[in-house]
Parts: C-alpha cells; sequence; structure tokens
C-alpha cells in the first residue's frame, strides 16, 4: 500500500494545494523560502521528507523568476532522502518556442524540457501547448500526465450558457475547440488570423450564418497578451455575432482584463492553473486523479 505523499507547494499555491491535499489525502508540507540580500535564494523543508513521495506544486507562469528555488527544492529532497520528487506544474511554460523560427534561434522548449526532466522524476500538467509536437514524451524524458481542462470547461459552458457555439480564435486553436464543443453538444468553427508583431493581430471570419442566433463562446488555452482574442472579438461583434464569454486555460495576462477587453461586453472565465481574478473553472478534481494515477503507476508492485 502506498504512504501518502507530501505535498510542498511553493509560495502562491497554497490554495489550489489544500484542494488537491483535500482530494488525494496527501499530507501538506512547508517549504521556507527567501532571497538574500544580493537575489540569492535560501530555502528550507520544515517538513521530514525523508523515504517519502515529495510533489512539488508550482505553476510555470513567469518562469524565470520560479525554476532556480524550483529546481533547488527539488535536488534538497533528493539529498535529504525523499524516495521521489515530482512536479504538478498546471501551467507547463517554454512550450511556444517550438522551432527554429529565425537562424539562431534557441529551441526553448526543449532546453526547458532537459532542464524539468533532469530535476524530476515525473510530471503533471494540464493542457501544455502541443502544436508541433505531438505529446510531451517527444522532449521530456520522464514519465508524463496530462490533465485535459476540456471537460470541465465544456461542463461549465452547459451550465452558463445557452444555446453556444464554441469559437476558436485561430487555426492552432481547432484541436481543443473541437474537443469542448464535442462534449457540451455544440456547434464551433474557427478564425484564422495574420500576426504582424506581438500585439498586432487580423482575424479572418469564415460563413457564420449557420450560427444565427446562437450565443458564441471564445475559447484559447493561453491568454497572453490577449491582442488575438480582442482582434477575434471585435470581428466577431462587426459580423453580428457579439461573443458575451471568453475562457481560456491558463490566464497569463500581462495586464487586467480590464485594460486588454476595454468596452467589450465580455466575460472572462479562466481554470485555475494561475492564479487570476478570472479564475472560475476549478480543475482540482482532475489534477487529483492524474496525480493519484502517476504514482500508482510509479509505484513498485509486489
Amino acid at each position: 500500500m502506498m504512504s501518502h505523499p507530501i505535498l510542498v507547494p511553493l509560495p502562491g499555491y497554497e490554495q489550489l494545494a489544500a484542494s488537491i491535499s483535500g482530494a488525494t489525502g496527501a499530507e501538506i508540507g512547508a517549504l521556507e523560502l527567501r532571497d538574500f540580500p544580493d537575489g540569492e535564494s535560501y530555502l528550507r523543508f520544515a517538513c521530514d521528507v525523508a523515504g517519502r513521495s515529495v510533489i512539488l506544486l508550482c505553476s510555470l507562469a513567469r518562469p524565470n523568476n520560479r525554476i532556480l528555488p524550483l529546481l533547488f527544492a527539488a535536488d534538497a529532497a533528493r539529498d535529504l532522502g525523499a524516495g521521489e520528487v515530482g512536479l504538478v506544474a498546471p501551467y507547463l511554460a517554454y512550450m511556444r518556442q517550438d522551432r527554429r523560427f529565425n537562424p539562431g534561434e534557441a529551441i526553448t522548449s526543449q532546453s526547458f524540457a532537459r532542464l524539468l526532466s533532469g530535476g524530476f522524476d515525473w510530471l503533471v500538467p494540464v493542457d501544455p501547448h502541443l502544436h508541433r509536437y505531438p505529446s510531451l514524451d517527444a522532449i521530456y524524458t520522464i514519465p508524463a500526465r496530462v490533465v485535459h481542462a476540456a471537460p470541465s470547461t465544456a461542463h461549465w459552458i452547459e451550465a452558463n450558457v445557452k444555446d453556444p457555439v464554441i469559437v476558436g480564435p485561430d487555426v492552432e486553436s481547432e484541436q481543443w475547440v473541437r474537443e469542448v464543443a464535442e462534449l457540451a453538444g455544440a456547434p464551433h468553427f474557427v478564425l484564422s488570423k495574420t500576426r504582424a508583431g506581438d500585439r498586432d493581430v487580423a482575424v479572418v471570419l469564415p460563413d457564420i450564418a449557420p450560427y444565427a442566433g446562437r450565443n458564441p463562446v471564445l475559447v484559447d488555452d493561453i491568454g497572453s497578451s490577449g491582442q488575438t482574442l480582442v482582434a477575434a472579438a471585435r470581428c466577431l461583434a462587426r459580423a453580428g455575432l457579439e461573443p458575451r464569454y471568453c475562457i481560456v486555460v491558463h490566464a497569463l495576462f500581462d495586464r487586467s482584463t480590464a485594460e486588454i477587453f476595454g468596452e467589450l461586453p465580455m466575460r472572462i472565465v479562466s481554470t485555475d492553473t494561475v492564479p487570476h481574478a478570472s479564475n472560475g473553472i476549478a480543475l482540482t478534481s482532475a489534477l487529483a486523479t492524474a496525480i493519484e494515477q502517476m504514482r500508482w503507476n510509479m509505484s513498485p508492485r509486489t
């Protein structure tokens, strides 16, 4: 029989840890983390991890200030005798640079995968941005179990939107949009876009006549600058199909949603993979199930 693991949240993820602990029976451990005056990190486990399965919980939004403390914590847990060290990273960073777009560029998705694969025994993310990779196994060398937000998203739409049509803001969203639509029992379509820069996006509509009278719901996996979603919403509004809801899995918005979406009368809803004011879709149950499955697969059989 497996013993209960120790779930150790990095700062900012205590609430999510409490929810996951309630669903899995995991003990919550404490990690003391602070910076020295020179900017270097100090870490101390305020719990006994010897011989235990340690799960570090940290979403990797804004990853550059998180990754070193996270890797230090994993290394310290092993040095203190942990039996295994897993990572639950609801948002998995550095997946969008998945090829060399210009000569000399780093393919940081692969670099980051090597970094995390060397630091952890297993990984549980939510809907990583697998645009050009068939699966995480293509770049990660540790076992991974991906949590899919589509069922929870579809359930939210069914409960909150009458006669929806699910709309993807670009062709990259097609697979995700189709899955949500099928689960919600709703039609869907996707827009096409051209991007002239990080904040300069143009959108083209397909034939939307079949969806007249329906309530469009914009969905995407990542909301960052928000410009793709803004352009899509304005394009739909001009065509007489004004969206009232916009759902993103990972709320990485670099400004407040009021600043980004301005006068657009949309409710912005996100999952809780990244703490944000728009969080409205909880993934606790799905994360807990994935953690239990991963630990079962990793445990020795007798």
